[in-house]
């Protein structure tokens, strides 16, 4: 009996020691949040936009399973379960939508997202600081062009009969394509076109990386007899590799999110087999047709596509040792 009531006074001092350890941890965190009430302030801002305009419109999820009525509100629509989201994967463009979205997506992730980390460890060998200079603002000016405006740059270079590009082509003999009406060249054209925007703005990350690099390595290797390939490969690439890993496992978290935008630009009725995505089948039944209930459900199920697709590759990365999000 009294080895239970020693046993039952030895718990109740073990939870009475973690209840106090608790409160002297919550005293310490609002001691370290007072004294550095100022970076929280900087921080607030950021906290309030994602809260605001990330997570309270989340509530309106709930249509997605609802046969949405804007008469009678989120609220007061009645519920359908998941007839929406069985309504898309019965549709006869389910497969056209997922192939193109997917389609461009793996052609972007092979095409563009190395792009930058070449171009970077391109630039980085330059020796002429002026030169480099140069480079990088050519570069990078694309980025900072309108995507309406690169869309009718390519129209322009690829036009059938005024286009620089058929025009070019023609001193060969091959006769004029049309690229932007031909479902075979869509993808081509807006994963390059892409490529060009957004290429020198991709290596900013990737130059501050390399710019972490020890010069010693450098300098002993060149000692050793390596030449700039033999370094570039042992030293930079292994160097930049977990900002790499990083910068892929953010772009694996969207992949299913192909830009709405370019692909409605460059979309027509003689490329739509090709270039029909979930974000522009979303609008159009969405907003140019009324169903927001099924556009809804539509991009709920490639939310959660993409949120499983960011938690297995950090997860895979993470066990196979290498730099993770978390």
């Amino acid at each position: 009996m009294s080895q239970q009531i020693n046993t039952a006074g030895a718990g109740l001092a073990a939870g009475q020691g973690r209840r106090q350890a608790a409160k002297t941890g919550f005293a310490k965190q609002i001691k370290r949040i007072v004294r550095n009430y100022d970076l929280y302030l900087l921080f607030l801002p950021t906290l309030a936009y994602f809260i605001i305009f990330h997570y309270v419109p989340m509530y309106g999820l709930q249509i997605a399973f609802k046969n949405f009525n804007p008469i009678k509100g989120i609220s007061g629509s009645p519920w359908v379960g998941f007839a929406n989201f069985e309504r898309f994967f019965e549709s006869y463009q389910l497969f056209t939508i997922i192939r193109n979205t997917l389609g461009i997506s793996l052609y972007e992730l092979l095409v563009a997202f190395p792009a930058p980390i070449i171009l970077a460890l391109m630039i980085n060998q330059l020796t002429s600081e002026r030169f480099k200079r140069f480079v990088q603002t050519v570069t990078y000016a694309p980025h900072f062009i309108s995507t309406v405006v690169v869309v009718g740059i390519v129209y322009l270079l690829l036009s059938p009969k005024t286009g620089a590009v058929n025009s070019f082509l023609g001193l060969f003999g091959i006769k004029p394509i049309f690229f932007m009406g031909s479902a075979d060249w869509f993808k081509t054209v807006f994963v390059f076109s892409g490529v060009w925007q957004s290429i020198g703005w991709g290596t900013i990350i990737y130059l501050a990386a390399l710019t972490a690099v020890n010069p010693d390595l450098h300098e002993a290797a060149t000692v050793d007899g390596a030449s700039k390939l033999q370094r570039v490969i042992h030293i930079d690439i292994p160097s930049i590799m977990p900002t790499v890993i990083i910068m892929l496992i953010m772009n694996m978290g969207h992949m299913m999110s192909v830009g709405f935008e370019k692909v409605y630009l460059m979309q027509n009725q003689l490329n739509v087999d090709s270039s029909e995505t979930i974000q522009t089948y979303v609008y159009k039944a969405g907003l140019v047709q009324a169903q927001y209930s099924y556009a809804a459900a539509i991009g709920l199920f490639n939310t959660i596509i993409n949120f499983i697709l960011l938690i297995s590759v950090n997860k895979l990365a993470k066990s196979l040792k290498q730099t993770s999000l978390w």
